[in-house]
């Protein structure tokens, strides 16, 4: 078998901080095809319909690596490379921005607001981190180097050489960068803290809430308490693994969850945002050797939390 070529540089530019879809047509089509647009619609037409896939044939939305479009009968050719941009739904805008803390030439530190996802995921695309970020500060090839969940807030490092990013990446793998959070739950004075606290955390695909279940333990959480008022308090949580929803699966079963958490300990009904109760959970600091210049590097967030009488 022939070693496949390295892709060519796509024509079209990113829209709304998005890249377009880029398209390999495989080296022998399936029987009865063709056309590139026979092509086109079997492989997109069960997804958003043979008639909408013909729409943007016509309007000249797949392209090749020179910028032509497509023609409505043009002959179908294996190992040729298109791009196209999907049609986006309308998202509902967070009305909160994003503070950036930090920049050089090889990377960005942001301060996320609650309720805007890191990368495009779901049905959350244009209304993310990244897709901003690279609109607002004119970097096309920024990413992430971790995650932070969607509803909470807080420090998130972004590369923006692509050729830089897994020396940041190695950084969170190797749990090299020092992270620590700051939450408002319940206080409860019989507890006695600080606490370190392990269990087993699982979460499945398509399953809100993440679980603690027998087994050895995969994640673990320092709990310290920083102050308490009013039948609240505010903790700092240094996570020393990264499971998802680890902070506030932790919580929950010391029975503190944490203030206007939607999942723990019971699963709200799916419905609008309320931006007026976020989340109250901030990544405060990050700390990491730089990997390229040797310096320590320290960074506080800014947002705040509220609840705390």
């Amino acid at each position: 078998m022939g070693r496949r070529t390295k892709a060519p540089t796509g024509p079209l530019p990113q829209r709304d901080g998005i890249d377009p879809v880029r398209v390999r047509l495989p080296e022998e089509p399936e029987p009865g095809t063709a056309t590139v647009r026979e092509y086109l619609v079997g492989r997109y037409g069960g997804a958003v319909g043979t008639g909408r896939v013909e729409e943007m044939v016509r309007a000249g939305r797949f392209v090749g690596a020179d910028g032509t479009a497509v023609g409505w009968d043009e002959p179908y050719a294996g190992g040729r490379y298109l791009w196209f941009h999907r049609d986006f739904p309308a998202e509902e805008r967070v009305p909160f921005e994003i503070e950036v803390l930090y920049r050089d030439e090889r990377i960005v530190v942001a301060d996320k607001p609650h309720f805007l996802a890191t990368m495009p995921r779901g049905r959350h695309v244009t209304e993310t981190a990244v897709a901003r970020l690279r609109r607002d500060l004119g970097l096309p090839t920024l990413q992430p180097a971790h995650r932070l969940d969607r509803l909470t807030a807080g420090l998130v490092l972004f590369v923006v050489r692509p050729e830089d990013r897994g020396a940041y990446q190695t950084l969170f793998r190797d749990r090299l960068v020092h992270k620590a959070y700051e939450a408002v739950a319940p206080y409860d004075p019989r507890l006695e803290l600080p606490v370190t606290v392990r269990s087993r955390i699982e979460k499945e695909r398509g399953v809100m809430a993440a679980r603690e279940v027998p087994g050895d333990p995969n994640a673990e959480s320092r709990i310290e308490l920083l102050a308490h008022g009013g039948g609240l308090a505010r903790y700092r949580l240094v996570p020393v693994t990264g499971r998802t929803h680890q902070l506030r699966v932790h919580m929950n079963a010391l029975r503190l969850p944490i203030l206007h958490d939607p999942v723990y300990p019971v699963v709200r009904e799916d419905g609008p945002e309320d931006f007026a109760r976020p989340l109250q959970l901030v990544a405060r600091s990050l700390v990491f050797t730089d990997p390229f210049t040797g310096e320590r590097r320290t960074f506080t967030s800014r947002r705040s939390l509220s609840g705390l009488g």
